[in-house]
């Protein structure tokens, strides 16, 4: 019987899940998670782990170099052109949001007998459970506003930092294009030079076409 091994006390410690990309218009949403043994928290705290969005770049590169070897994790990344794919399908992001985290959560799982998980708040928990269910897994899900303050999200959000700066790099070495982060002016007058040079696709390419940005490009190629 599959329950037999939840009468087993779990792995001491505790998973912390963080996304990144999810407010850049070009590039990948990608979805880390980290597990932190009971104890570790102030080795983090030495090393200076804590929210990514407190680093520069090159120091976030820095660090999920030196968590990923430290430390069991998993990354999902969803690049553009599926991340199009699964919005049209889910019409939701918190839904989407909820699978990559759920996906994530499960691939640690292979690794550690993990019980207690931590992530971000950003929609209905239930979104995570019902995606988790499904093949069995049981888990004490917390979601919290501001979990990064929680030393296994900030490392978690490193993890996912570092690797969507390292995508949205390659994608802009593939499209010949310096592809900006966020979802500025700038991104925007990029985004219209892209589609000038290359056609309306690339933007399925490149980008998450459901935000308004997409609209104000097609916008001013009207002009």
């Amino acid at each position: 019987m599959p329950e037999q091994n939840f009468l087993f006390p779990g792995a001491k410690g505790h998973l912390g899940t963080d996304e990144s990309g999810k407010g850049d218009y070009f590039g990948p949403l990608v979805v880390a998670g980290l597990f932190l043994p009971a104890g570790q928290a102030s080795v983090l705290a030495e090393l200076g782990v804590r929210d990514s969005k407190k680093f520069a770049d090159s120091r976030v590169q820095e660090l999920a170099q030196l968590l990923k070897q430290g430390y069991h994790h998993s990354l999902v990344v969803i690049g553009p052109e599926k991340y199009n794919e699964l919005y049209t399908k889910m019409r939701n992001l918190n839904r989407l949001l909820a699978w990559a985290h759920a996906r994530v959560i499960e691939n640690v799982l292979e690794k550690v007998d993990c019980r207690r998980v931590v992530t971000d708040q950003f929609g209905d928990k239930l979104y995570v459970l019902n995606a988790l269910m499904k093949k069995g897994r049981q888990i004490e899900l917390i979601q919290r506003p501001k979990a990064e303050q929680d030393m296994a999200v900030a490392a978690a959000s490193i993890l996912a930092r570092a690797e969507f700066l390292r995508r949205l790099s390659y994608l802009s070495q593939e499209v010949g294009v310096d592809l900006p982060k966020g979802a500025s002016p700038k991104v925007q007058e990029v985004g219209y030079q892209l589609v000038k040079k290359k056609g309306q696709e690339i933007l399925k390419r490149v980008a998450k076409v459901h935000f308004k940005t997409t609209q104000k490009i097609l916008a001013l190629l009207g002009d």
